[in-house]
Order: C-alpha cells, then sequence, then structure tokens
C-alpha cells in the first residue's frame, strides 16, 4: 500500500499531508446573468432589466442562437430593420432595441460597436396626447373609490406618471409643505410637485391605516420592504422603518428571492389601471384614455390657467421645454389657441 508523501513545512521539519489541491474556479455566470449584473451596477429600474433581457435574447434567436461576439454591426442592422419591416414596431420600440444591444456590447462584452449602418428605421408618428376635459376627470374619478380613487387623484392633481404614483414611499411626502418629492422618476431623476389640498385629508386617513397594517405586521416578525441601491446591505435595519414604507403597499407579502424573507410590495399597477377602466366606462368617457391621460390632462389643464410653460415643464420632469410644448397643440382653445374667423360672423 502506497504510503503518504511527506512534505516539508517551514523549511525544518517535516509533517505528513495529503497533495494540495488545485484551487476551484468559479463557473462564468451565463451571458443573461452577466448582463442583469451589469444593469445592477448601473442601477437602472426592473423594468429596463426585464426589457433589455427581452431585446437581447430576441436578438440571439434571430441568428439562430449565435454567440453575439460572432456579430457585430451588419447583424444588429438586419434585427433591426426587422423590427420595422417585419415586426411593424413604433420607432420607440427599435430605439429601445438598439440601446439594449449597444448596452450588451459596450457594458458587458466590452467589444466595441461602431455606426449601424441601413438600419430601416420605424416611422415616428406625430400624434397629439388625448387629454379629458374638467368635467371628465371628475365624472371618472366620482366613479371610483378606495385607494385607487386616491391614487388617481394624484396622477391628475400632481401630474405623477403611473409608476411614480405605485413607488411612492412614506417619507417622500411633506405633508405640512404640501409637497411631494419623487425619487428616481424618469431619466433616474428627482423632482418636488404639489400635493394637491384635495387629497391632503384623505391622504393622512389613509397613511393611519397603513400604519397600523405596518405596527401589526413588525409584531409577527414582517414589515419590511425592498430599498434601492443596496441600502438594506448599508442599513440592514432600514427596510422595516416607517419612512420607508410604501404609501400604497400590496395586500399580500411576497418572499424576496436573493434574501428569502418575506416583504411587502406596493401595490400592483393593473389594480388602479382596471380601476381606472371601469370607471371611465361608466362614466360614459369614451375617449381612448388610460391612466397616463390624468398626466396629460394635469399638464393642460395648468396651461389653460395661465401658468407658465416651464413651471409646468418643472412640475412633469421634463429634460426639454420642447417636450411640455405639445399641450400647447391640445388646450381648449381650437387649433393652436388661434381664433376662427367664423366666430366673428
Amino acid at each position: 500500500m502506497e504510503s503518504a508523501k511527506v512534505y516539508p513545512l517551514n523549511g525544518n521539519r517535516l509533517e505528513r499531508s495529503r497533495p494540495l489541491s488545485a484551487p476551484t474556479i468559479a463557473p462564468r455566470p451565463k451571458l443573461l446573468d452577466q448582463v442583469r449584473q451589469a444593469i445592477g451596477k448601473h442601477h437602472y429600474s426592473d423594468r429596463t432589466e426585464k426589457a433589455y433581457v427581452h431585446w437581447i435574447k430576441r436578438f440571439i434567436f434571430f441568428h439562430n442562437k449565435r454567440h453575439p461576439l460572432e456579430m457585430a454591426e451588419p447583424e444588429i442592422a438586419q434585427f433591426l430593420s426587422s423590427l420595422a419591416t417585419e415586426g411593424h414596431v413604433s420607432a420607440s420600440t427599435q430605439n429601445q432595441a438598439l440601446n439594449a444591444l449597444l448596452f450588451l456590447y459596450h457594458e458587458v462584452l466590452n467589444k466595441k460597436i461602431g455606426l449601424v449602418d441601413g438600419v430601416e428605421r420605424a416611422k415616428r408618428s406625430q400624434r397629439v396626447p388625448v387629454v379629458l376635459t374638467k368635467e371628465e376627470v371628475k365624472n371618472v374619478i366620482n366613479h371610483m373609490s378606495g385607494v385607487p380613487r386616491l391614487m388617481a387623484l394624484l396622477l391628475y392633481g400632481a401630474g405623477l406618471r403611473l409608476m411614480e404614483c405605485c413607488r411612492l414611499r412614506v417619507k417622500d411626502i411633506d405633508i405640512n409643505r404640501n409637497e411631494i418629492i419623487v425619487r428616481s422618476g424618469k431619466g433616474n431623476k428627482d423632482r418636488h410637485t404639489m400635493l394637491p389640498s384635495t387629497v391632503r385629508e384623505p391622504l393622512i386617513q389613509h397613511l393611519r391605516l397603513v400604519k397600523g397594517q405596518h405596527e401589526a405586521d413588525i409584531k409577527v416578525g414582517l414589515g419590511r420592504v425592498s430599498l434601492p441601491n443596496a441600502l438594506d446591505r448599508k442599513y440592514p435595519n432600514a427596510g422595516k422603518e416607517w419612512g420607508w414604507q410604501w404609501v400604497f403597499p400590496a395586500t399580500s407579502h411576497f418572499i424576496d428571492r436573493v434574501t428569502g424573507e418575506q416583504r411587502r410590495h406596493h401595490l400592483h399597477e393593473s389594480v388602479l389601471q382596471r380601476a381606472f377602466r371601469e370607471a371611465r366606462c361608466k362614466a360614459g368617457v369614451f375617449k381612448h384614455a388610460g391612466c397616463h391621460t390624468l398626466r396629460h390632462s394635469f399638464a393642460t389643464h395648468l396651461l389653460e390657467n395661465g401658468y407658465d410653460i416651464r413651471t409646468v415643464q418643472e412640475l412633469l420632469g421634463h429634460n426639454e421645454v420642447s417636450t411640455t410644448m405639445i399641450y400647447t397643440h391640445v388646450l381648449n382653445r381650437g387649433g393652436k389657441g388661434v381664433r376662427s374667423p367664423a366666430d366673428g360672423l
């Protein structure tokens, strides 16, 4: 029987030991997992992650599962052109697919992509937003009740986007100053907007109920919410603090796939979307309007009331005033605010 080998230690004594095994090397993550990790480093939203992974998978399957490192500008151009000619996608959807692929090559594969020539561009439609009149807004909201009604009032009264409203946290509402701070809005920007006085008292009553629910969760060992940008690792107990709780929490808990903890998510946006659609039908408003229409109506009605367009731009969080100027085309004053000569007859 072969004896164990003897290896010198410290240069002056011997000790029986087994041969040292080679260090184990962790397997390299799969491509889509690398994409998710890179998106996490840039603090992009969950929706951006979902969209980018979707377009990268479609790009790979379009080219019969070839690895992206084997492809470059011609294959990207071919894929983007197919989206326009065969998929008939909009210009914004085609741009989103391009951004996803550029992120893959630049941030994950470290491969430089130059000018992508020969792309059949999707046509960009020039459309004005659907806007409800003040009476229509009133009728729709009056056919809503409970939490969805309160959320709809915030969409219209503060000009919030749908997900901005769903993701509001308690600390972002300043009741005393009648102010709302929108955190990480579109473009990862923060901004201030007003808290409508008509919402103030119902919101206070709602927060009392939410706080009672949170305290009940704490008593049974729950009450934790997810925090942005890995703050839960820096401040382990912050996820249970009242200020970080969702203003509109979900009715049930979910199990975090990373930590395995039970947490409470914010109310899903589909709850408000469904309630708004039902209320719109009951109110007899048959315009093609959704929750985002309340934000369009907020901007248009402010301009109708004579507020400066720069002020409206800041409240909406637009980078360029040209984006806000689209609402001047739908003011309740006829085409571009011009008085028709027929009105003088």
